[in-house]
């Protein structure tokens, strides 16, 4: 399948989020701020409007560039909320980060075009974070296409219900590169510019498919769009070490690691400061800078 002319063999470093622009030519860090109550990570759940406050206080503080904002878990065999309870819930939480860091643009993870909508045209959310690269909402790509939002286009195989049930490839990556593809010309038939590619570890993968796709994550940049890695405490590391969610923070940072050096432009995390610290680290490792 041929990669988007726009972009083959060049690296989209930066993307526009409503009137600013975020550089990516280095990696930055998004924290992850889940106002629900059956995410699968129990200690990153808000369910209080002070909660929310102090958890996206905590991003801040600890360096994230983007605040990730979901009230859907999408967990491996949730079942989802309904749309109006998810919009509630983003409601309150956007306006409270809008009011704490109306500095950092905001990404909303939904797959629902409707609460895409409504969250852009009330609070002009820069970026959409959609796990089902619209296969769950034909309309998302309308959505994204008529505001001009940022969009992270994340591979899934089968629905968050059923994804893990017996998740089967010829080949992860090239299916994956494929999936990417195919999408990606269809976004930019609609006009959209600002794409990032999420591989979707843990959805629809099993742990093995998910390593295949980290060693092999520096495939992804030739289609010439940014990469997101969202690894953190995930299956594929509480899995290996034989832990639970919570014990998987140092798993997590050696598997940050490995995707800055294997290209991962945006790191999605639930603990900020970590990963701020390898993207500084991987830096000097890099280039040999001196600090």
């Amino acid at each position: 399948m041929a990669l988007p002319k726009e972009n083959a063999g060049e690296l989209l470093t930066s993307i526009r989020c409503g009137g600013r622009l975020l550089s990516l030519a280095e990696p930055v860090v998004m924290g992850i701020v889940n106002v629900t109550t059956d995410s699968f990570y129990a200690k990153s759940r808000c369910r209080t409007a002070l909660q929310i406050r102090r958890r996206v206080e905590q991003v801040v503080r600890e360096g994230a560039a983007i605040v990730d904002l979901g009230a859907c878990s999408t967990r491996p065999g949730s079942l989802p909320v309904d749309e109006g309870l998810e919009l509630r819930r983003l409601r309150r939480a956007v306006a409270i980060v809008r009011e704490v860091a109306p500095q950092l643009p905001i990404s909303i993870d939904t797959y629902r075009a409707s609460v895409a909508e409504a969250l852009i045209e009330e609070f002009g959310v820069e970026i959409i974070n959609d796990i089902s690269a619209g296969e769950m909402d034909p309309a998302m790509f309308g959505v994204v296409a008529r505001h001009g939002v940022a969009y992270i286009l994340t591979h899934i195989q089968g629905t968050p219900t059923s994804m893990q049930m017996n998740p089967i490839y010829t080949d992860v990556v090239a299916e994956v590169l494929d999936f990417f593809v195919a999408r990606v010309n269809r976004l930019r038939v609609l006009g959209v510019a600002d794409v990032i590619l999420d591989p979707g570890f843990g959805f629809g993968k099993t742990v093995e498919h998910n390593y295949t796709l980290l060693r092999n994550l520096g495939v992804f940049s030739t289609v010439g769009l940014p990469v997101l890695a969202g690894v953190s405490r995930k299956s594929m590391i509480f899995k290996v070490l034989e832990v639970e969610p919570k014990d998987a923070l140092l798993g997590t940072q050696s598997l940050d690691t490995i995707a800055l050096l294997n290209g991962a432009r945006i790191l999605r995390v639930h603990d900020v400061l970590p990963a701020v610290q390898a993207v500084k680290l991987c830096r000097v490792y890099q280039e040999q800078a001196v600090w």
